[in-house]
């Protein structure tokens, strides 16, 4: 499962931006972002930031973001998305997630999503690398600042039900001070044959099945969102 993620974000982000582009189309998550925080003005560090689409959606209100990932064929994407969307207050690099070349105490807003899983899942000693992650996070933050984590609680799913080798990294989240909660980020394809060639793409299995729509095509996901203030 590791080759198949990599390969996808080395090789395919073109693909893989076409499938994250059908989600969350109601817009539920800039709502709950905005729930947890005023996002006006702030500088941002999207950490993980793929193909742009935290950096895109904060770019707007933000005074800066500083997206990063270790994927320059991700980041390409990101930069001409970013680009042709007229934001001039975004910088684009190639970083990780526990080595982030910013100064401390530099950011309003830490913030990863869909991307700190994967020091749970394909490395070993996966607390440590959590804990390298969320120390950068600390780190990067200004006293006061707020740190949110963003990822997957279920897709084809009504109801949270998140895969089982992600319960101990949430439970630790939550054991570490983060407040949590779920939305839904229901993907909206354009039919039945789009679904299912997105989703055997990225999740490797044809997920048309659990569509709860067919015109338009509808397909349930749900998403965890964990925060905190800097320093608690």
């Amino acid at each position: 499962m590791t080759d198949h993620y990599a390969e996808i974000y080395a090789h395919h982000a073109e693909k893989y931006e076409r499938l994250i582009a059908r989600e969350d189309y109601t817009g539920n998550l800039l709502a709950a972002l905005q729930g947890i925080t005023l996002l006006q003005e702030l500088d941002v560090i999207d950490m993980g930031a793929g193909t742009g689409r935290l950096a895109r959606l904060l770019a707007p209100a933000a005074r800066s973001v500083r997206a990063f990932d270790t994927s320059a064929a991700m980041l390409a994407v990101a930069r001409a998305r970013l680009a042709a969307e007229g934001a001039r207050n975004c910088h684009v690099a190639v970083a990780d997630h526990r080595a982030l070349p910013v100064k401390s105490c530099s950011a309003d807003l830490v913030i990863s999503g869909w991307s700190i899983c994967y020091t749970v899942v394909w490395e070993q000693d996966w607390h440590a690398e959590l804990d390298r992650a969320l120390v950068e996070m600390q780190r990067a933050a200004r006293p006061g600042g707020v740190l949110i984590i963003v990822e997957t609680q279920g897709t084809g799913c009504e109801t949270p039900a998140p895969p089982e080798s992600m319960k101990p990294y949430f439970a630790y989240l939550e054991a570490e001070g983060f407040a949590s909660t779920w939305i839904r980020t229901d993907y909206r394809f354009a039919s039945v044959e789009e679904t299912s060639e997105l989703t055997r793409f990225f999740f490797k299995a044809d997920m048309s099945g659990k569509l709860i729509s067919h015109e338009p095509a509808i397909l349930p996901e749900c998403t965890g969102i964990w925060w905190k203030r800097a320093g608690s």
